[in-house]
């Protein structure tokens, strides 16, 4: 896609490094003069915003581990020096604590961009593929890392979620106990998620250079969904990118601020403040938001196995997305019946977070009757969680593949360029530009 490398060594060292390491020429040609489609909107500086947030992660947390101690007596006490007693310790845990619900905030603008502009699409498959590997991956390092303060919430959710492997028929129980390091979760099960919790953003950071790798081979998708034809089309990355990614990234950084310096707790869980004691469960046990809609999808299936393979296969499906979808058109923008869809599957994936915050016999609506069927209550965050996990799953299952054969797509452009040219020019400049040429 970039083509061949106009790199040009200006000095000395430089010419000497090129012929030996050409890591200058790599990131130039990577960063600076890639071609970059020239209608990219804001939807795709997460990818920006989301290697800022890796980085603040990895080094906050570095930092944490400098002066945490992987002990069930200890861990809590120590995230409390941390707090106290480490200079900057508070600034440096909220960063790292906030830091993971901004992460996720960017990866699922990211996630969702990718779905209305069909980046999943050939050739982007592998593309599509790590950034799965990617969200998962993710999803492992913050159940973890929200183990690690050994409060009342972090206990029972290690208990909780890890007590769903034993689901699985014949190797469920082995598996759990592997992962306790023992019969219970207990210090063994501490040391383990302590050391993999520091392990997995790394592991994450080589993904990321992959997920890099494979964009540059096709690419970048753009709004359209046509493909690059002719170096009109395109703007080299910086600075018209550069400068823009910028903007976005500070413009986070305001919303990221916010939330460490003025509510930092708003997205702890208050129940966490008190240490881990396995003789009282809390009252809710619910984990992060980011988690909810899976949590919700878990509780809406009445058998244990049943709901643990929805809410994996309600991941897995996204690894296979690309050969599930069967319409030619990548981009949304000239699918209307499919855009619509699309925008119902957000507001599910929305009442799911909603529904799995909330006591699965809450009702929907406060103080209205309830209705029931038989022994069934039709008003409960049950039966709502039920519906909106079958309409994530028909969304993949059903909906795209068959709209993709059914639908009768808007006519797509030629070019990238076409529709901005399409467009007539308004103001001073077309008025001269007019008056010339008569």
């Amino acid at each position: 896609m970039s083509g061949h490398s106009t790199y040009e060594p200006k000095t000395g060292f430089e010419r000497w490094l090129d012929m030996r390491l050409p890591i200058i020429r790599l990131a130039y040609d990577s960063a600076i003069t890639f071609p970059t489609p020239k209608n990219l909107n804001y939807w795709w500086t997460f990818g920006g915003i989301l290697a800022l947030c890796l980085g603040i992660q990895i080094v906050t947390g570095i930092v944490l581990a400098m002066h945490y101690v992987p002990h069930v007596d200890y861990a809590f006490n120590s995230v409390e020096r941390i707090m106290r007693d480490v200079n900057y310790g508070w600034l440096i845990r909220y960063m790292h604590a906030s830091g993971a619900s901004m992460f996720f905030l960017a990866v699922y603008v990211h996630i969702f961009r990718g779905l209305y502009y069909g980046s999943y699409k050939a050739p982007r498959e592998v593309l599509w593929i790590l950034g799965c590997i990617i969200y998962l991956l993710m999803m492992a390092t913050a159940f973890m890392g929200y183990v690690l303060p050994w409060g009342q919430m972090s206990f029972h959710g290690a208990v909780v979620i890890t007590n769903l492997l034993g689901a699985f028929p014949l190797v469920g129980n082995a598996i759990t106990t592997w992962l306790w390091g023992g019969f219970a979760v207990d210090d063994p099960t501490l040391n383990r998620f302590f050391s993999l919790h520091y392990l997995l953003p790394f592991v994450i950071a080589g993904v990321v250079a992959l997920h890099i790798w494979a964009l540059h081979v096709p690419g970048n998708n753009n709004p359209t969904g046509v493909n690059v034809k002719s170096k009109a089309d395109t703007v080299p990355f910086h600075p018209y990118y550069t400068v823009k990614d910028s903007f976005a990234i500070a413009l986070f950084l305001i919303l990221f601020a916010f939330f460490v310096f003025w509510f930092p707790n708003a997205l702890l869980a208050p129940d966490n403040s008190v240490r881990a004691n396995p003789l009282v469960t809390p009252q809710h046990i619910v984990p992060e938001w980011y988690f909810l809609p899976f949590y919700a999808m878990l509780r809406s299936v009445p058998n244990k196995l049943g709901g643990v393979i929805t809410m994996f296969g309600a991941i897995a499906l996204l690894f296979v997305l690309p050969w599930i979808d069967t319409s030619k058109v990548r981009s949304m923008r000239y699918r209307p019946t499919m855009r619509l869809y699309f925008f119902i599957f957000i507001a599910v994936c929305l009442v799911l977070g909603w529904c799995g915050a909330h006591e699965p016999a809450d009702a929907v609506i406060p103080n209205v009757t309830t209705f029931t069927l038989g022994d069934y209550d039709l008003n409960s965050m049950v039966w709502l969680s039920r519906v909106a996990t079958l309409y994530y799953l028909a969304y993949f299952l059903i909906i795209t593949p068959v709209m993709g054969l059914t639908e009768t797509p808007l006519p797509i452009p030629e070019s990238i360029s076409e529709p901005v040219l399409s467009h007539p020019a308004s103001g001073p400049v077309a008025a001269a530009a007019a008056t010339k040429k008569g």
